[in-house]
């Protein structure tokens, strides 16, 4: 989904934000560029924006967030502050988001439902996972800290699902579950690809 570009001018209301990595290479395959991603995604919340609900994917990332800064701005804090945070920590001089972003004002709780359902969908779709819950990187995983839906935005058919508001952020802290690809959690074969990562270190 490539929303078009629409000007933000009004930082109350809720947006759909799309941006890719430069040349759409898969950067964030690699654990440790996703664990930093989340680092400054979440640096920001609640200061420059309200995060609703997201995914990264190994060469792009879906937010849905009501930012309480202009939206121009907190996209930059993201995207700006990944790339300093990737050279100074990570070492990197890599060229790493393609240049701007494409952004969908929210407008009513049936909006709200159809990108919420692309962002869980998003790696299903791409064959990572095989149900959303699966997919560390995305909101749909349980464990991620979320914003509430912004009043007036929250579909019917959210009522009883898992929102994600627990403090832990769902990364594995063992080095021996780690990989250099992102996996699904309970995906039986990303476990098998894990395992053999590990032995190889």
């Amino acid at each position: 989904m490539k929303p078009a570009r629409e000007h933000a001018t009004n930082n109350t209301q809720t947006y759909f934000v799309t941006s890719d990595t430069w040349e759409r290479r898969a950067l964030f395959n690699v654990e440790s560029w996703a664990r930093l991603f989340f680092k400054t995604l979440l640096s920001h919340r609640g200061d420059a924006y309200f995060l609703h609900e997201f995914v990264l994917m190994p060469d792009h990332f879906h937010l849905l967030i009501t930012p309480t800064i202009s939206l121009e701005k907190a996209v930059q804090l993201i995207k700006g502050g990944f790339s300093y945070m990737a050279k100074k920590e990570l070492g990197s001089n890599l060229e790493i988001w393609r240049r701007g972003f494409a952004d969908h004002r929210i407008r009513d709780a049936e909006d709200y439902d159809k990108h919420l359902h692309y962002i869980h969908l998003n790696p299903v779709k791409k064959h990572l996972c095989m149900s959303p819950a699966e997919y560390r990187f995305s909101s749909a995983y349980p464990g991620w800290k979320l914003d509430p839906i912004p009043r007036g935005l929250k579909p019917d058919n959210l009522i009883g699902i898992v929102s994600g508001t627990a403090e832990a952020v769902p990364f594995q802290s063992n080095s021996a579950k780690k990989s250099q690809g992102i996996v699904c959690a309970t995906n039986k074969k990303s476990q098998e690809v894990a395992q053999i990562y590990a032995t190889q270190k």
